[in-house]
């Protein structure tokens, strides 16, 4: 039977041998390399690409960016947090970078298989004193994402709400864009609608609070 290729990268000496070793007796995997921090881990993925990666987060380096990193190089690697940070936070980021899975140290051994499994199965697994949290993060986390996008302007609508800072009126925004008031008049029901404003001043107002005048 093929052995699923797999690294670890953790700066916690003892625990990276421990973990090494559990791999190895089980007979199903073939531990291909080790690290100690973020730049390891890159270097990993590039020299013995893994099918799998278990990384902890409390090591040297900016882990979460070389979590995204990774997985945007190497679409093929799937990556679990294996770590100490008891925190949704830490998980939501975790997840957001690209990992697959989230596990606590403290699980026991068939809790870390497990989600071996299910992460190279193709889904996502979290661990389970977390579980509900985080899939109620990931579920607002998606919900925010949707109003932000249906909340972007378009170059126009930039445009007519930088003349809007300037006090002008519908007619002078018109002939300035060389568009019918008309026209302008239809852009200022859609900015009304899509910033939940209910007049000119709001407008600008909710433009520049939601960063879209940069």
């Amino acid at each position: 039977m093929r052995r699923l290729r797999v690294a670890f990268v953790d700066d916690h000496p003892i625990l990276l041998e421990g973990m090494i070793s559990l791999f190895n007796r089980s007979g199903r995997f073939e531990v291909v390399a080790s690290g100690d921090k973020a730049d390891a881990a890159r270097q990993i993925a590039e020299s013995h690409q893994p099918e799998l990666m278990i990384m902890d987060l409390s090591m040297p380096g900016d882990v979460f960016g070389c979590i995204a990193e990774i997985v945007q190089r190497h679409s093929d690697i799937k990556i679990i947090v294996f770590t100490a940070f008891a925190s949704v936070d830490s998980a939501l980021r975790a997840l957001d970078a690209g990992a697959s899975g989230f596990v606590l140290k403290g699980s026991v051994a068939s809790e870390l298989f497990g989600a071996v499994e299910a992460v190279m199965n193709g889904d996502l697994y979290i661990t389970h004193d977390y579980a509900s949290q985080v899939l109620a993060g990931l579920r607002n986390k998606a919900k925010r994402d949707r109003q932000a996008q249906a909340m972007r302007l378009s170059v126009r609508e930039k445009q007519i709400v930088g003349h809007l800072l300037q006090a002008r009126t519908n007619r002078e925004i018109a002939e300035t864009l060389s568009l019918s008031e008309k026209t302008v008049k239809h852009y200022m029901t859609t900015l009304m609608s899509k910033l939940h404003a209910r007049n000119r001043v709001e407008v600008v107002l909710a433009a520049q609070k939601a960063g879209q005048l940069d």
